[in-house]
């Protein structure tokens, strides 16, 4: 006891930061093979419960890491093979026609930009520069779409990392469900004693934002793309699953997905009839899902579990994606929430040292020495 009170604050920080950059160091060392034991242990975390609800029915831990594995892959293939033709077919055919939709809403604003010149002096969207200035980007905006994905595709190794992903995945899920208890137990084993109060106390807070993030913004993310697809296509929008799905999913980040979502269905829905009551429509679509999402999803799905702000996802999955692509995106939101912790309790530490408190409680001395 006497060796560990001995050791002085710097030697903490020297510990942990040659860990952090062994980590940092190992990600980037082997990411072109990390991506199915990343979504593996990813799939765990979130079958995990359900193992243990099953395990606390008397059924063998690792006979209930199978079933529910099981039945997760079961629902999410039957998902592939029901959307995913579809969804790359409407992405393909949405990306050749986005010139179209571009110059189409050049001309649907043009009318608004007149009294935006008249009041500002400037030229609107009907003079020559204008147009021909957005005209000649708009294949631009197209070329970048196809340059992202082929980026996104290549961050992932394409064929290479979905083979491995559907190799690898299930069984580094199945075995991370399987020795969850044992893994755990090692993990809290090797944290050094005098720091386990407080890297549990951390790894608790990490658990509750992630937690907290999958239970309620993916779920609230997954039934707003089932409901915007189902009722834009409904609705007659062509590439109404792809923007409906698309939208929804992005509504991890709130009012991105439906912002975007609204902006490019109401653009297809104009060029598609050009009819307003058409459009009007379609942005109910998107007005009515955000009062449900506000009123009624958010409220039971999510309610007062603790998240992770969304400017703070945004910057993350950005991130996530520009330095290692798709591992990057999977990495992203439980790095944001480490980190965020982590600032948490340095901000706390920070303000309870004495450098922070020190010119306070001289002043507090003082007044009292006064009073006396």
């Amino acid at each position: 006891m006497s060796n560990v009170k001995a050791l002085k604050p710097s030697t903490h920080y020297i510990f942990w930061s040659i860990i952090s950059v062994l980590l940092i160091g190992i990600v980037f060392l082997l990411k072109s093979m990390l991506l199915p034991f990343v979504a593996g242990i990813a799939v765990a975390y979130v079958l995990n419960p359900a193992v243990s609800k099953l395990g606390k029915l008397g059924i063998k831990r690792r006979d209930a890491s199978l079933l529910i594995l099981t039945g997760f892959l079961i629902l999410l293939l039957t998902l592939i093979s029901m959307f995913a033709p579809v969804l790359i077919k409407e992405s393909g055919a949405f990306i050749k026609d986005m010139p179209v939709y571009i110059n189409e809403l050049i001309k649907l604003l043009t009318p608004f930009t007149k009294l935006v010149e008249k009041y500002t002096g400037g030229a609107g969207f009907e003079s020559v520069e204008w147009q021909g200035f957005l005209i000649d980007n708009s294949d631009m905006a197209a070329t970048v779409a196809k340059t992202l994905a082929s980026k996104l595709a290549a961050g992932g190794q394409t064929l290479i990392d979905i083979i491995s992903l559907l190799l690898f995945m299930p069984i580094v899920a199945y075995f991370m469900m399987k020795e969850w208890p044992a893994i755990t137990s090692w993990v809290y084993d090797l944290i050094p004693h005098h720091a386990r109060e407080d890297v549990t106390g951390l790894l608790k807070q990490v658990d509750e934002k992630l937690s907290g993030f999958i239970r309620g913004q993916v779920s609230v993310a997954l039934v707003l793309a089932l409901a915007y697809a189902i009722a834009l296509i409904l609705a007659g929008l062509k590439y109404g699953l792809m923007i409906g799905v698309m939208s929804g999913l992005l509504s991890i980040i709130p009012l991105v997905g439906s912002t975007l979502g609204l902006i490019v269905s109401v653009s297809v829905a104009w060029v598609q009839l050009g009819e307003w009551t058409f459009v009007l429509l379609i942005a109910g679509i998107f007005i009515g899902g955000q009062l449900i999402e506000g009123n009624i999803l958010t409220p039971k799905l999510v309610g007062d579990s603790v998240g992770l702000h969304p400017l703070w996802i945004f910057f993350a999955l950005l991130a996530g994606g520009s330095l290692l692509g798709i591992l990057g995106m999977f990495l992203a939101v439980p790095v944001a929430a480490v980190i965020g912790v982590l600032l948490s309790f340095a901000l706390k530490k920070y303000k309870q040292s004495a450098y922070y408190q020190g010119s306070s409680k001289k002043s507090e001395s003082s007044q009292k020495k006064k009073k006396k």
